[in-house]
């Protein structure tokens, strides 16, 4: 969080939120007085206006902690309370986005996501962190030793044990119940190794290259490699060019969310040199994921913000179906389609809405003739590994029962996220089991060219 003051925001303003770099790597920012006291003031301030009660834990757990005091004032709240707020916050970033009134310019300068990065960061840089979320914050390590093919197909077998899910959540404390994803024999950047390329001479138009280079995610790479090869065809099949990106690492969003900063500049290091050099030869960036899509977007950015190589991935990171909305909008995306949808439950992911892009994913699947969604924009409490975690997973599933509901009421035929691993979530709360499909995999349908599996 920035120690330069905001611009105070004028009455009746209509001025667009703004946000502050992150001034990590100054002594200030780890003085725990200091963080205590903003704390206190932001909130004191939550307090007074609790707008955000619904959106996650962090909300209830600070007002909870204040209405049990005597004279109902955050000043009597415990110090140690403050810290509980700080656990259930898992930098969705919807309070920031969505609800608060109070953020710059406006003179009360709150940007709660990033005082709780704050908060992590000095914890983290206190007491380090446990084993488990050494772990869970490390998906591309995980996946490499995980994904080698005997150990995935014992990694996964363990997983689906019950006995083995108690002793994980008694020695590591990843919930007996939580979903772990299956690890694949054989990851994307294997499987694209192999599949060969038509060559397409790119139609740069609406501030496109048509040619991209795809970022595929840990979770894409590792567990679901066929989002990320139905990404590649749709995108060759409406003329775009399409290279993996070399050697890719996490984007570091789980770090951040841990407060391990520097673990995030070390991946830093390691992808943006590799990501910019691409954008030298002229190609756009796309990732399949809407956090990780965030991550270069917005908190690199913000993390350092004197980088022009981060700056120069910002400007050419996209969401996958905003490209292909700005594609549709210059007359380049095919719309002539083999198969219907029907109705589709989609889910908005918390990561895709505060990107401020608007429904491209629907926009685009609705070029689908006899298609009609449901559309769904509310938390699913995931977050990646927030969910996985014992003493966080029955939150998670609270978050989350409103959007299973909410899919159970549509009628829909398929329901659908962005984030793979929400729509499994979805999943966990639905009576009637069935698997989520996502949307480029969807899309992939309706032109006939969905992958095949294996």
């Amino acid at each position: 969080m920035s120690e330069t003051p905001a611009t105070p925001r004028r009455e009746g303003s209509l001025e667009a939120p703004i946000r502050h770099p992150i001034a990590w790597r100054t002594d200030a920012y780890y003085d725990e007085a200091a963080l205590l006291k903003e704390l206190e003031r932001v909130y004191d301030i939550c307090h007074g206006c609790r707008r955000c009660f619904s959106l996650c834990q962090s909300f209830p757990v600070l007002f909870d902690a204040i209405d049990a005091t005597q004279d109902g004032e955050i000043h009597s709240v415990p110090k140690k309370a403050y810290w509980d707020v700080v656990d259930q916050c898992y930098l969705c970033d919807l309070c920031y986005q969505t609800k608060c009134p109070y953020v710059p310019p406006h003179e009360w300068n709150v940007d709660f996501p990033h005082l709780m990065l704050r908060a992590k960061a000095l914890r983290f840089k206190q007491d380090g962190a446990s084993l488990r979320d050494k772990i869970l914050s490390s998906p591309t390590t995980l996946g490499r030793l995980a994904g080698i093919p005997v150990i995935a197909e014992v990694v996964n077998a363990v997983n689906k044990n019950s006995t083995a899910r108690k002793i994980l959540e008694s020695t590591l404390g990843i919930h007996r119940d939580a979903r772990l994803p299956d690890f694949q024999a054989k990851s994307f950047q294997d499987l694209e190794a192999r599949r060969a390329k038509p060559v397409l001479a790119p139609i740069a138009a609406a501030g496109t290259s048509g040619k991209v280079a795809l970022y595929a995610t840990c979770y894409c790479n590792e567990h679901e490699p066929d989002i990320a090869r139905d990404l590649a065809a749709v995108f060759e099949h409406n003329g775009i060019a399409v290279v993996t990106v070399p050697k890719e690492s996490c984007c570091g969003m789980p770090k951040l969310e841990l407060g391990d900063l520097e673990s995030v500049a070390k991946l830093k290091e390691h992808n943006i040199p590799r990501l910019a050099q691409l954008v030298d030869e002229g190609y756009d960036l796309v990732a399949p994921v809407p956090s990780c899509v965030l991550m270069y977007k917005q908190e690199l950015p913000l993390l350092f913000p004197e980088d022009a190589a981060v700056a120069k991935v910002k400007a050419a990171m996209h969401d996958p179906f905003e490209y292909l909305w700005k594609r549709h909008q210059a007359g380049l995306l095919k719309t002539e389609f083999l198969n219907v949808l029907g109705k589709v439950a989609y889910h908005v992911p918390c990561h895709l809405r505060v990107q401020n892009i608007g429904l491209k994913t629907r926009d685009v699947l609705k070029l689908v003739p006899e298609t009609s969604f449901e559309v769904i924009e509310r938390c699913t409490g995931h977050d990646g590994t927030y969910a996985l975690k014992k003493e966080f997973h029955a939150n998670a599933k609270k978050i989350c029962k409103p959007v299973s509901n909410k899919v159970t009421q549509s009628g829909a035929v398929v329901h659908s996220s962005d984030c793979p691993m929400a729509g499994h979530q979805i999943s966990d709360g639905l009576k009637e089991k069935r698997t989520p499909v996502h949307p480029m995999t969807l899309l992939a349908r309706a032109y006939g060219i969905a992958t095949e599996k294996g």
